[in-house]
This record gives structure tokens, sequence and C-alpha cells, in this order.
């Protein structure tokens, strides 16, 4: 007799106290240990703002805008999703309010609803719920984790709430409730206070909710006193509330959650049969996180760093996990420094003595980034690591950037520049696309850009074709402009070698120099970061590395010999 296929078990992660208090770590985390026991997981996002997608959004004051396969701009919380679960996933993984609402709109302009009077509830929730059992079915899912921006008590986040409630009625033994809730600590280094919590879950119970997990997050590790007092006045069991310390990666947590019993509550709750874990290929790789011995120091040289008084190392999150997968894969662990671009700049007081800095670091990147602010700087950066050798790795504008300081200090082109930044430039080396220029001059912003994977094609005997072992790729773009036709063959007569192009070579995806010129110099039109994964290191990244790495064995010194 046929054994009959057990109904998809729904985890819904949503937080309490403040924002940013780890929900998308938690649900990787939670998605991680449950894939390790052999269910078929994946994850959804919801992002509570009226923004159709996250692409048109500033990375300083939402961190990174991540890309998936299909060219979806999104939260970076599903680039966590992709590297903890190592999967691939798409636009049926991602809403926001406002793609939600589009959609019930459109439904009802094309008479989808009949003729009914579509009211907000219980339309919009019930749209939320067939997105996410859509999502369900096309990975195949055992088990989906569904993570909801914000807080709870937030008017935004109300009628996700609802949806919850909905499906939680519908279907009470397959759906679970989790809560990342933040307990302060008086005095900073004091008792940790449970209050906020409770006030937390009073939030869920007045919207007919109670959580089934709380995840405690706190700078310590939760005592047994806490447990209780969150248990008894939270009406849970104690072995529900579940210690999330502060920890050194990220990679840390789901063993953490492991060592206080969190599968067993999950496997309780959700009436799931236990499985034997498998994490070991995991706890290898952050035992190395922590405790390896072998450092290699990285500068990113960028712009979206400040916010008022702080450092938002959020706005190039993807690009500080694929470094730290491609150390740890060699046995090392970063030293990761923010550079602003523009203290590189010919025009700051101290440029000089700043360019002699880069000389300290075992390698520089040049992420991406949009507009004319930091420009001259990244442009000088790029100077000071192809004169003096010190492993460089360009992402998209760090492609763009490199492209024009060649065509300035080799081609002898001075006045080359990019159009985005300098539009009557003499000599447009980076040009925009032209599909793109008819976009831009409708103000046609939000998802036009070149978005999403494209096939590449590489040339044999260069450092990219060596990195990737292979003839085709495929990468994952998000930019409007490109090095310029017009100027490919005065820059590949004097040095630059375009190693990788689309398939019909009309689109210059990789440059890079000879090695016999510099050990490493490579940069991508592409987004190579997007694409590493904890256990399997981008191939750009890893070639990256293992240069950053030989420069610091050869003790870090950086001799000037090509240039002018």
């Amino acid at each position: 007799m046929k054994r009959a296929k057990t109904s998809p078990k729904f985890i819904f992660v949503v937080g309490g106290v403040m924002s940013g208090v780890g929900k998308g770590i938690t649900s990787s985390s939670v998605g991680k240990i449950l894939q390790a026991r052999g269910f078929a997981v994946t994850a959804v996002k919801i992002d509570p703002y009226v923004n159709v997608d996250a692409g048109t959004m500033n990375p300083t004051e939402h961190g990174e805008v991540f890309v998936l396969n299909d060219g979806t701009e999104c939260d970076q919380d599903m680039g966590n999703y992709e590297r903890f679960l190592n999967r691939d996933l798409d636009k049926g993984n991602y809403m926001t309010t406002g793609s939600i609402y589009l959609s019930v709109i459109e439904k009802e302009r094309n008479l989808g609803y009949k003729g009914k009077f579509v009211s907000v509830v219980p339309y919009i929730p019930l749209a939320v719920i067939e997105k996410i059992e859509r999502a369900v079915k096309k990975d195949k899912a055992d088990i989906v984790i569904i993570e909801i921006g914000g807080t709870v008590g937030e008017y935004e986040n109300t009628l996700f709430l609802e949806a919850i409630r909905m499906q939680k009625a519908k279907r009470p033994d397959d759906v679970l409730l989790m809560l990342v809730s933040y307990l302060p600590a008086q005095g900073g280094g004091g008792e940790l206070k449970t209050k906020p919590t409770q006030h937390a879950v009073r939030d869920l119970h007045a919207v007919g909710l109670q959580p089934d997990i709380i995840i405690a997050r706190a700078h310590v590790p939760l005592d047994k006193k806490r447990k209780e007092k969150i248990a008894f006045h939270c009406s849970m069991k104690e072995r529900e509330v579940i210690s999330a310390p502060d920890v050194e990666t990220i990679y840390d947590v789901p063993i953490n959650f492991e060592k206080d019993k969190i599968t067993e509550v999950l496997f309780d709750k959700l009436n799931l049969r236990s499985k034997k874990t498998d994490l070991q290929e995991w706890r290898t790789m952050a035992r190395i996180a922590k405790a390896g011995k072998k450092m290699v120091k990285i500068g990113i040289v960028g712009k979206y760093f400040g916010t008022g008084d702080f450092t938002l190392t959020d706005a190039y999150i993807s690009v500080i996990e694929a470094i730290k997968h491609a150390t740890y894969a060699e046995k090392h662990r970063p030293i990761i420094e923010w550079l602003d671009s523009e203290d590189y700049d010919t025009r700051h007081k101290d440029y000089k003595t700043r360019q002699k800095e880069l000389a300290a670091y075992d390698g520089i990147i040049v992420p991406g980034g949009f507009g004319m602010r930091g420009v001259e700087g990244k442009i000088q950066t790029v100077r000071y690591c192809r004169e003096h050798k010190i492993p460089y790795l360009g992402l998209c504008y760090g492609m763009q950037m490199a492209v024009i300081e060649f065509a300035r200090h080799m081609v002898h082109l001075k006045e080359a520049n990019t159009v985005e930044t300098e539009p009557k430039t003499k000599h447009p080396v980076i040009d925009i696309m032209p599909d793109q220029k008819a976009l831009m001059e409708k103000n046609n912003y939000g998802g036009t850009m070149r978005l999403g994977a494209y096939p590449a094609a590489l040339k044999n005997g260069t450092i990219a074709r060596e990195a990737y072992g292979t003839a085709r790729i495929s990468e994952r773009h998000r930019h409007r402009y490109e090095v310029n036709p017009k100027y490919i063959d005065r820059l590949t007569k004097k040095g630059i070698l375009f190693s990788g192009t689309s398939p019909d070579k009309t689109l210059m995806e990789i440059m890079e120099l000879p090695r016999e010129i510099h050990p490493f110099f490579v940069a991508t039109q592409f987004h190579p970061e997007f694409t590493s994964r904890p256990l399997k290191p981008h191939p750009l990244f890893l070639a990256f590395i293992e240069a950053a790495i030989g420069k610091r064995e050869r003790g870090g010194k950086a001799k000037k010999k090509i240039g002018v």
C-alpha cells in the first residue's frame, strides 16, 4: 500500500522589540537544521513596505539589494536563505505589501474576482497565503519558512499577521509561529530584561496569535531563570524558549540552536519524525571561522558605509560573506576593513597618505554602486592596486572604474569616463546600453536594469577560465552601463584582456590583466558575490583570496613596476 505524502509544514517567523533582531539568520538557520535532517526546505520573505521590490531603495537606508537568477531585486535576507539552504530562489519566494496589493488590484481589474466586492480583509491575506502555497508546490518543499519583516505591533504588519491567523485556523497541525525577540540588558552588561518580550507577545495576542517558540536574542546566553520567567508570562513551556546569544559568526547559529534542542520542539509541534542530522561539514567550516589562526587582510573601498555616526556593513553583505566563504575554504580568517572611497580622491588633503596605506592590505575589492560620489577615489584606488601589484577584484562598478583608470593612464585618454557621471565626456569608455537609454528617458527605473542571470563565454588561458574550470558560465547582473564597444580595440592593444564576454561577444563580462603583468587583477561586470555559498565559495573569490594569501606570505610588500 502506497504511503500518503504528509502535508507541507509552515513556519512563520516574526520579530519583537526592535528591527534587525536577527529574523533572517534565524529563518536561515532553522531551515539549515531541518534540511540537515533530510527535509526539503524552502523560504519566503515578506517585506511590509509599499515598494513593489527593493530595487529603488538606497543601500544606506535598507542595506544591500540582492538579485535572484530571474532578475528579482529583493531584500538581503533572500541572500541568507540561498546561502544557508544552498539553493536558488526566485520571485515566487519574495513579496512586499506593494507587490501583493498590485497583484490583487490587477486581478480585480481583469475580473478575476468575478464582480465581488474586493475588501482588504480577507483578500489581501488570502493573496499572501496563495503565494506562499505556490512557493511550496514550485519548490516541492516539505517545509516552508516564512519571514515577515519589521516587528509585531506595527501597523504595516497587521495584514500579514492576519494571514498567519487564517492559515493557522485552517491547518492547525501544520503551522508554527516563531517570535524572535530582543532582551536588553540594563546598563549594557547587567540583568536581561524580559518585559519588552512580554509586550511583544501581548501584541500577538491582540491579533489572535500565540507564539509556539520564542527565540530570545541577547548579548549573552539566556539563563534558566529568564527562560522560566518568559515561559510563565507568555503561557509557554520553558523548552519552547530558545537562547540566541551574540556569536562570532552567523554560521554558529544553527549549531547553537541544536545545542538548545530546538529540533525536538519543532518536531513535537509539527508532528515530524526525527531523522539523523548531518551538519558535520557545516561544523567544520564554523570551527575555522571561529578559531582559524591564519589571517588575510582585505580592504573594501566603497561609499555606502556611512549612516549618521555608524557604519552600515549591510550595504555590502554578500561581498562580505563571499570573502568569508573563500577565506574559510583556504583555512584562513579574514580581517575586513572599510575604506571610504572619497578618502582616495586626489582632492582629499591626505590622499597620498591614504593611498600608501593600501599597501598594507593583502587584497582590495571595489564593489558595485551608482552615482558620481566617490568615483575619483575609486579610480585612484584601482590605479594604486594596478601599479603596485596588490591583488584586485572589481565588482560591477568596480570593473567600470578599472576600465576608466586603464583608459586614462595606459591608453592616455585623459578624459575617459562613464556617461553615468559625466554625460558629455570626450571618451565615454563606459556607456549606457541602448535599451536602457530609452527607459531612462521615460523615467522608468524600477526593475528595468539588466537584471538576473546571463550566460558568458570564457577565453582559454585566462585567470577566469582557470578559476571556473569551464568555458561557459552564468552569472547575475544588476546594471545599466557597459564597456563601450568603440574602445575595446584600443584597450586590448594596451594590455587589457577581456577574458569573459557575452556569447555573441558584444558585451564585456570580465576584464583582467595577464599574470605576467599583475599577480591578480580581475574585474567583473556581474555580481559573483550573489552566488557564493558557505560550503561552495565562488571560484573568482577563491582565486582572489589565494592571490591575497600569496601576497601576505611573501611579506605583504607592494612594489611599483608598471604604469605611469
